[in-house]
């Protein structure tokens, strides 16, 4: 079974996007206070996991991100670094 880079890509981004959906569940029942402890998958969280929740969650909105400008046909994002001179 062979899988165009397309279909690889957007396999990828469904993926990102329900795990997205995942995190913010937990994130908003925990936050709202109506539970003490929220379970992902095999993974336990607690209300003190709120901070690494949202660490989570933005890094998995990075990488929908990219795999959306991929898909759009976007190049890889590229790195430039400045560099300050005196005059």
């Amino acid at each position: 079974m062979t899988n165009t880079k397309k279909e690889r890509i957007q396999m990828r981004l469904d993926h990102y996007v329900r795990l997205r959906d995942k995190l913010y569940t937990a994130y908003e029942a925990l936050l709202d206070g109506g539970v003490q402890s929220y379970r992902i998958d095999d993974r336990e969280l607690t209300r003190f996991d709120l901070k690494q929740l949202w660490s989570e969650i933005e890094e998995v909105e990075e990488k929908i991100d990219e795999l959306e400008a991929a898909l759009a046909g976007a190049g890889a994002r590229k790195t430039v670094a400045v560099v300050p001179r005196d005059r």
